[in-house]
């Protein structure tokens, strides 16, 4: 525990009081944290939505500027893994159990209550995919991008602890080291906790959800519990192991098992459908992403509502989860030039994310359509992707398949999280000691229960929303700090550049 700092015994001194009031008043701590998510998205949904506009666009001009071919290190320095493990560990840090938990459902859902369609028509499917895609897709990985791309590039080019706070060297200077740099990262923490959480608890309701189909398990509070608990024992053993083995290994199997996952239910589903749906959804969601990208709906209700309820709680959900997701991408990234980065962080996750939801939504949707199991919508949301394999040849196997890697995700995301909050808490060490990475695996396990016990998945959502609201403003400057500290080292390499060329041509 010598290497621990203040941020460690702060943070875990308000999240052990919090905890606490969950444990021991429930439902005081629901009412509260549900005025303050019924305020912040009353008065502030604008602000959400914005900003996740801002990532994107900054994310995707990176790619076309002067600084695409700097490089995330020295210039020797080469990539520590390849791409196919790249991507494998940040595509699972990033999605994980979330897009498995809202691949059948949240088609479904829009499909039955469309903001801007006939519910149950071809019409409302058709938005329904598009809605989804949108809110798994671009502006997710670019708020990924910037968080990411701005800690590796301190960390490996600049030599700055992998925190936070030490973006901010080129705004604030040595405050970083002081009581400035000190909140930064504590809100790091908390954001990353209750996003972490809200993913936990997800697991836990879908995992509970598949045993209740293949099983006579119940999906209940106490079901879910022992899962968490059993989860839990699993990912700290895996984040015990470290990041080159437990981690890498395990996120390989979750790409081995998504695919198969993938594969195995275009084969035994609706495959025409399916790729039909792949393409003209992507089609779709490009020629719609600048107008969702701004949707606010400030004349109508209903539709403003929708927004407030899935596309703020979507954004803040991310940028929970982004401290997490970003220091633990910019920990696999070095000796990437800036360019590939973004291009990798940015577009291949969102392509496979529209493939996701081409197959398990696409063919949730197609079940509806075609009558073939009209029931689906009634179901609870853990219980949508079961409910379609249900309906399909070799269902139960699928139905095992998708709890393996519920599971391993589960495992997975909390483990990377684990590591992350580790490396946040010890001064961006690389290696975080065990029982630090002990003590936040507990933490957040009891994070997810008591919300679960307090409120269910509406007090996961609304964890997210509150956690994420100050950290939007971290990730706004953070973007002011990165595009100060790209040109003076831009330059500086030019000058250099330049003054090489002249040596050799006095030389001459």
């Amino acid at each position: 525990m010598k290497k621990v700092t203040s941020v460690f015994w702060i943070s875990l001194f308000i999240s052990v009081i919090f905890v606490m009031w969950g444990a021991f008043a429930p439902q005081n701590l629901d009412h509260v944290s549900s005025g303050i998510q019924s305020f912040l998205t009353d008065k502030f949904g604008w602000l959400y939505i914005l900003s996740v506009a801002i990532f994107l666009i900054y994310s995707i001009y990176l790619i076309f500027s002067q600084y695409g071919k700097m490089k995330l290190g020295k210039q020797g320095d080469q990539p520590e893994y390849s791409r196919l493990s790249w991507f494998a560990m940040l595509f699972s840090a990033g999605m994980g159990i979330g897009i498995i938990f809202w691949g059948a459902a949240e088609p479904l859902i829009h499909f039955a209550s469309p903001p801007q369609a006939d519910p149950e028509t071809k019409e409302a499917a058709v938005k329904a995919l598009r809605y989804s895609v949108f809110h798994w897709g671009l502006q997710t990985w670019g708020i990924y991008t910037v968080i990411a791309l701005s800690i590796a590039y301190f960390k490996f080019r600049r030599g700055a602890p992998g925190l936070i706070s030490a973006t901010f060297q080129p705004l604030i200077g040595n405050k970083v080291n002081g009581v400035i740099g000190k909140l930064i990262d504590i809100i790091a923490v908390f954001a990353t906790i209750f996003g972490v959480a809200t993913s936990l608890g997800l697991g836990a309701a879908q995992i509970g959800g598949g045993l209740a189909f293949i099983s006579d398990i119940e999906n209940t509070m106490a079901t879910k519990l022992i899962i968490i608990v059993i989860v839990t024992v699993l990912f700290t053993a895996s984040a015990w192991s470290g990041i080159g083995r437990g981690i890498k290994y395990l996120s390989n199997v979750n790409i081995i098992l998504a695919v198969a996952l993938l594969l195995l239910t275009i084969v035994i589903g609706p495959t025409r459908y399916i790729f039909e749906t792949f393409f003209s959804t992507t089609l779709s969601y490009l020629k719609h992403l600048p107008e969702d990208s701004f949707a606010s709906a400030p004349n109508s209700p209903e539709y403003r509502q929708w927004i407030k309820d899935w596309t703020v709680f979507y954004w803040a959900w991310f940028i929970a989860w982004s401290p997490f997701v970003g220091t633990f991408i910019a920990r696999i990234s070095k000796g990437r030039t800036i360019r590939e980065f973004v291009v990798g962080v940015l577009f291949i996750p969102t392509l496979f994310c529209i493939l996701w939801f081409a197959v398990f939504g696409g063919g949730s949707l197609y079940q509806e359509l075609q009558g073939i199991n009209t029931s689906l919508t009634d179901l609870a949301k853990e219980e949508a992707l079961f409910g379609m394999f249900s309906s399909l040849p070799f269902g139960t196997v699928a139905i095992i398949l998708a709890v393996f890697l519920i599971s391993t995700f589960f495992i997975t995301s909390a483990d990377s999280a684990t590591f992350v909050l580790g490396m946040q808490s010890t001064n961006g060490s690389l290696n975080p000691p065990n029982t630090v990475k002990l003590i936040w695996g507990i933490i957040q396990a009891a994070t997810a229960s008591v919300l679960l016990v307090s409120g269910g998945l509406g007090a996961l959502q609304t964890a997210s929303v509150v956690s994420a609201f100050p950290f939007i403003f971290i990730l706004l400057l953070m973007i002011v700090s990165l595009s100060k500290a790209l040109r003076e080292d831009y330059h500086q390499e030019l000058y250099y550049a330049e003054k090489k060329t002249d040596d050799k041509q006095i030389q001459r």
